[in-house]
């Protein structure tokens, strides 16, 4: 697979042969899986002829896709720049402070723009909010799209998330972040009951070479450490294990792929799994960051906070109490 400009979209193409384990999959699913773009992104590019399988223009988003044939299809422009504040964005403070913000992310919500999403994203909110962070990307300190952004969370995932609202506290979570005193706890529901009640997935990842949008384990990969313990294990409607997960390290993806490596994908992942759960929306998996702390970038005093599991996720554990 590859990516390279074109014209005169200046955007980007994709250009790869089917994998067989997407055969029968609808084709803007699997351009959705293949880019990280929205479904709906996904068909608009059929819809207008952006789309070809084996030479051919397609343009029925629903066409179900054959394993092994050659597809291009030309990708919408990432958008790089500033940011816009948007006030019509939601933005649920956890905690408010001169230095930083933490915000509970909900899911559907991007962070900061991608080729999947350039508008409505949660950055986009704390601007309109907070409109200082601004400076620190206008200082370099930050990249342009990303003021304040220290580390964030999956599109799919809902939980804790803090953004520093000054350089000082930028350069001091960026810190705390690499040399790991900053602490990020998950709840994770897995299909399959794990065995061990405690355990550590010690494995390097990587951006795979077949499809790039996807992490994966490789050797020459970077250092990832995830620590899980079991909460509860449940028997219907499927088998399943509630984990609390402990992050050492944070790269990409990296709790989706570490649970998928040992066999137990986090429920309703269908980009690291398989089951589709109805239960959740489509691009909604059981993943929720329910605990952060971290060093105050000023008095040095450890900060503390928690945000429960969000109602959709509590109901399917209606037995476990945060």
């Amino acid at each position: 697979m590859s990516t390279v400009p074109v014209d005169p979209f200046d955007g980007e193409t994709l250009d790869v042969t089917v994998p067989e384990s997407l055969d029968g999959m609808r084709v803007d699913r699997v351009i959705s899986m293949l880019t990280g773009l929205s479904r709906s992104e996904a068909t608009a590019l059929v819809h207008e002829g952006r789309v070809v399988i084996n030479d051919a223009v397609i343009t029925k988003a629903s066409l179900s896709i054959v394993g092994g044939v050659h597809l291009v299809a030309e990708l919408p422009p990432v958008d790089t720049g500033y940011v816009e504040p948007d006030e019509k964005v939601t933005v649920d403070v956890v905690l408010e402070d001169e230095s930083f913000v933490v915000v509970n992310k909900g899911p559907g919500q991007v962070v900061h723009p991608g080729a999947g999403q350039r508008d409505n994203t949660l950055i986009a909110g704390l601007l309109a909010r907070y409109p200082e962070i601004q400076d620190l990307s206008n200082r370099e300190i930050c990249e342009p799209g990303r003021p304040g952004i220290v580390h964030r969370l999956d599109k799919g995932t809902s939980g804790l998330l803090v953004v520093a609202r000054t350089a000082e506290a930028f350069y001091s979570l960026s810190a705390q972040l690499a040399d790991r005193s900053m602490r990020r706890t998950y709840l994770g529901l897995v299909e399959g009951h794990v065995t061990e009640e405690r355990g550590v997935v010690d494995a390097p990842i990587g951006r795979s070479s077949r499809t790039p949008t996807m992490m994966v384990v490789r050797a020459d990969g970077r250092p990832a450490r995830t620590g899980y313990g079991v909460l509860q294990r449940i028997e219907k409607p499927h088998a399943a294990t509630l984990l609390e997960l402990k992050l050492e390290t944070g790269r990409t993806h990296q709790i989706r792929v570490h649970l998928a490596t040992i066999g137990h994908p986090v429920v309703n992942d269908t980009r690291y799994g398989h089951r589709r759960d109805r239960r959740l929306e489509e691009e909604r998996f059981f993943l929720h960051s329910t605990a952060l702390s971290f060093l105050h970038p000023s008095s040095n005093q450890r900060v503390e906070t928690h945000q429960p599991l969000p109602a959709d996720l509590a109901a399917l554990v209606p037995e476990y109490r945060d």
